[in-house]
């Protein structure tokens, strides 16, 4: 049995409801399935508050002052990973960093006697990226009641607080959801922020969904209930109030068959000036990151006044802040 079907037949990897403590406060953050839009917003709110103005120096604070941080990163990874660490530090918290290089994982130890082990150190808050689906639950289920998971990145899953700081910056840019229709452009079916982006948005009551994608990266529609799965990038953006693009995640994909090809991609699926003017003239545009530009996107457009990929890093970190201390202060109600 392979370490994926493990968790799934462990019954965790659907548990959103292993996320709350007794009285209903966010404990753990493993999806944005099973918040409301009352939680989403309170979160947002929160990480507004870590904002700053550019120059000026980055909002800190004590709040997780003795708490200790671990970063357990069997992926690779730069935004989500820096962001966590400089989260939880202006926060005030000790930090650990590990990523597989360094980790027993790779002489044979298992995930939970890794973190048993460092739980054995004192550490509060774990911060887990993997790319087999259901590890941060089955860790939730299994970490002592004052211990605290976070997903950083969960296979083609989940991916919680990309698409929360999504969120905030359509939210900043755009004021609401539920007048909005929002493009996301790309590969559908093996990509992690889709699925957290699109959970969220559904949640926060937009207008309309457009997932548009070549047919062999399209998603199952089960997966995104009230969606339109589109194959044709003009129908898609015509009118967009937001347009993200995603790269190809072929590090997830078994086989490359059926697969566009670079300039084939671009051609049919990348974002541009041009395919822009068919998006509302107020329209944004919206990248997780890392860029393939001139693949998924046009690298002038990357850098144009209508893109806020900039500012989705910056509210990276905010988010972040946000979900730790909110962790955290549910475990001190305890």
């Amino acid at each position: 049995m392979s370490v994926t079907e493990l968790f799934e037949t462990s019954g965790v990897a659907d548990d959103a409801d292993l996320q709350f403590s007794a009285d209903g406060h966010l404990r753990h953050l493993l999806t944005l399935r099973g918040l409301n839009r009352r939680q989403i917003t309170d979160l947002l709110d929160r990480a507004e508050t870590f904002l700053s103005r550019p120059g000026q120096a980055a909002v800190r604070s004590q709040a997780l002052k003795g708490v200790t941080v671990g970063n357990l990163f069997f992926e690779p990874s730069t935004r989500t990973r820096a962001s966590f660490e400089l989260a939880a530090t202006r926060l005030g918290a000790d930090l650990l960093n590990l990523d597989v290089n360094t980790s027993a994982r790779k002489k044979g130890e298992s995930i939970l006697d890794t973190i048993y082990t460092l739980q054995a150190m004192q550490i509060d808050v774990f911060v887990i990226r993997d790319a087999s689906a259901g590890v941060p639950a089955y860790i939730a289920r299994n970490v002592n009641d004052y211990v605290m998971i976070l997903n950083a990145g969960e296979a083609s899953v989940s991916h919680p607080t990309q698409g929360l700081l999504d969120l905030m910056t359509i939210r900043q840019h755009k004021g609401n959801f539920e007048d909005l229709t929002v493009a996301i452009v790309g590969d559908i079916a093996h990509s992690r922020v889709a699925r957290s982006a699109s959970e969220g948005l559904m949640i926060m009551g937009v207008g309309e969904l457009r997932l548009i994608s070549p047919e062999a990266l399209a998603p199952d529609p089960d997966d995104f209930p009230g969606a339109s799965i589109l194959h044709r990038l003009k129908e898609g953006i015509r009118g967009a109030d937001v347009v993200m693009a995603l790269r190809i995640q072929r590090e997830r994909i078994g086989s490359l068959d059926g697969i566009p090809g670079i300039d084939e991609y671009f051609a049919n699926f990348g974002i541009s000036h041009e395919r822009m003017k068919l998006a509302a003239a107020d329209a944004i545009v919206m990248h997780p990151g890392p860029m393939n530009r001139g693949i998924e996107i046009e690298s002038s457009l990357a850098d144009s006044q209508c893109s806020v990929i900039t500012d989705q890093v910056t509210n990276g970190v905010a988010i972040r802040m946000a979900v730790l201390s909110t962790v955290v202060e549910t475990m001190e109600r305890q």
